[in-house]
């Protein structure tokens, strides 16, 4: 998909804030420092629109970015982080609860994971959290570029299987270094679009 117009609208902290346009939403969650505003930029061929950071815990809004005047990404606050306070993680627990319980227009939600590690005890959570509440789910395991090619499908069947993934739910293998994933990433998110 090309994406010709990217822009970050809201950094909203509850409902109240969120965009009110009924455009789909895709939401992005994963652990601190796993690469989903790198996934970000790679998507839309931007080199910062979403800011990485190599300082943990940056995120700590609900970042609405409107694209192509179609739809938004959703980056939520990255989870598993020691350094923020208990009562701040308990916060973004509660913002981000609302956002997946309430909102009727996010469609499905990105979980990204990096393939080199077998996923977390918060990965299974956050997995475990987004069926509860019934929403699809595509698995992304960035950082492939790191493992070497004859290891990448065990990779990927530990992540699977970790997570114990549900059969409808997807997993791709990404690089937002070398691109790979990309052309897969946007066939998948385009059916919820």
């Amino acid at each position: 998909m090309k994406i010709t117009n990217a822009e970050i609208v809201i950094s909203a902290v509850s409902k109240k804030q969120y965009p009110d346009d009924r455009l789909p939403e895709i939401a992005l969650a994963g652990r601190s420092n796993v690469g989903k505003s790198s996934f970000i930029n790679k998507l839309i061929n931007r080199k910062n629109l979403a800011r990485t950071s190599s300082k943990p815990g940056k995120t700590q809004t609900l970042n609405f970015y409107r694209l192509n005047d179609a739809f938004y990404f959703v980056d939520v606050p990255g989870y598993g982080y020691a350094k923020v306070s208990k009562k701040e993680r308990e916060k973004w627990g509660t913002m981000m609860e609302e956002y997946f319980e309430t909102r009727d227009t996010l469609k499905a939600v990105v979980l990204i994971t990096d393939s080199r590690h077998e996923p977390t005890r918060d990965d299974i959570q956050m997995y475990d959290f987004l069926k509860y509440f019934e929403l699809p789910v595509i698995v992304i395991a960035t950082k492939i570029d790191k493992v070497p090619k004859n290891k990448r499908s065990s990779h990927l069947k530990r992540t699977r299987e970790t997570l114990e993934m549900e059969p409808e739910d997807e997993l791709v293998a990404f690089s937002s270094e070398t691109g790979d994933g990309k052309d897969e990433s946007w066939r998948l998110l385009r059916r919820y679009l």
